[in-house]
């Protein structure tokens, strides 16, 4: 398709058109006129975005069954969206993951903050997971597959398009190897001194989370000859650091067996499993039995699920963090560690933060902040884009 013969779409005269100039990705649907043209674009095609004065602004994509019903992809609007200018988007992603990492196991693209919306990327070695999460990168799948194996060398190409992102997006689930084969069991990944396996084919998200490591490493900083708990703590993302850093013990507490087996896996691949123990169960119930039994732990870190992941759920979410604070508290002996973590972008530090308080401070007990921390530099932040800022992590010393 040449660029002349893309379909335009323009913005209401009431629509913010300077955001987008200034680099805001989305478009949402009441900012668009929306006539029969417009609503038959098939999801996933290119158009040109013009202003309400008819002055190009970017070339989008298009979905029109979505609350986003564009995403800007190219402010030149004589961009080809094809393999070439994938790899382009690709190569300066992976220079800046060259700069950070010794080893390729990272984050590869964040979606808007790497310029391809809507779209993550995470590598574990010589494979590549890809989240197809906008309609735009499902149609064009190939030439981002290509572009991806030419441009970092993965022989291993598997597309997870699971999730509640696509779900907004109206898409199907998808899971599938694209290129290569699927590997034979987890992928064991090096991260912090210590060793994780990652269930690429069948695990949460893209099989393991990159976001937290240096709060992991925080958390690990403090660890040394520690009694520590962690909890919804998936394939061990906190203990495993934490063991790997001297600590004398490490409870991982999470409801998911599959998870606590790859951490278990994670634990003897590091040499750790005589200092590492797993409790399967609800967080809520086991930190509670743990406060019963009378157990105490120098650190205690909780990195629950997205408890807010919209703007509805917010104040909803914000009792949940407190809760599991009020648990929690009194787990931590008098001196200790309290890490809390939200993965809601809907919950903005400050909120977050003051929920967490709430909750030490009705377990009685008081603290200081000595910590605050974020995704890390894998995972870049659009600054137009409150929603790329989305993990808090808050270590108090009660």
């Amino acid at each position: 398709m040449t660029p002349s013969s893309f379909p335009v779409v323009r913005l209401t005269p009431k629509a913010e058109a300077r955001a987008i100039r200034h680099g805001f990705p989305w478009v949402y649907a009441n900012e668009l006129v929306t006539d029969r043209r417009t609503r038959n674009l098939t999801a996933g095609s290119v158009a040109i975005l013009e202003d309400a004065e008819r002055r190009p602004m970017a070339l989008v994509a298009m979905n029109p069954a979505s609350k986003i019903i564009c995403r800007v992809l190219d402010t030149d609007t004589e961009a080809q969206i094809d393999t070439a200018w994938f790899a382009a988007r690709l190569t300066r992603a992976l220079a800046h993951r060259d700069r950070l990492y010794d080893e390729p196991f990272y984050r590869l693209v964040h979606a808007e903050a790497d310029g391809l919306p809507g779209v993550v990327i995470d590598r574990f070695g010589d494979l590549a997971v890809v989240q197809p999460n906008a309609a735009w990168a499902d149609v064009r799948l190939p030439a981002l597959i290509d572009a991806l194996q030419s441009v970092t060398g993965v022989r291993t190409v598997v597309v997870n398009g699971t999730g509640r992102a696509r779900g907004l997006e109206g898409l199907p689930d998808l899971t599938e190897v694209a290129a290569g084969s699927a590997p034979d069991g987890p992928i064991p990944v090096p991260m912090n001194g210590a060793t994780y396996m990652a269930d690429v084919m069948g695990g949460q998200k893209t099989g393991l989370f990159y976001d937290q490591r240096p709060n992991h490493a925080f958390a690990a900083s403090l660890s040394r000859g520690a009694r520590v708990l962690d909890v919804f703590s998936h394939v061990g993302g906190f203990s495993l650091a934490a063991l790997a850093s001297g600590a004398a013990s490490a409870l991982a507490v999470d409801g998911s067996a599959p998870a606590l087996a790859l951490a278990e896996d994670g634990a003897r691949a590091g040499g750790v499993s005589d200092r590492f123990a797993v409790r399967q169960g609800d967080a809520f119930d086991t930190l509670a039995a743990l406060a019963e039994e009378g157990q105490q732990f120098d650190v205690v870190i909780c990195d629950p699920p997205a408890f807010a992941p919209s703007k509805q759920a917010l104040d909803a979410g914000l009792r949940a963090y407190e809760r599991i604070a009020r648990l929690a508290a009194p787990l931590v002996a008098d001196g200790g560690y309290l890490g809390l973590c939200s993965c809601s972008h809907a919950a903005d530090l400050t909120k977050f933060r003051n929920a967490s308080a709430r909750g030490i401070g009705k377990a009685g007990r008081r603290g200081q902040i000595v910590y605050t921390g974020q995704a890390g530099p894998d995972h870049p932040l659009l600054p137009h884009l409150a929603e790329s800022g989305y993990l808090k992590a808050v270590f108090f010393r009660l």
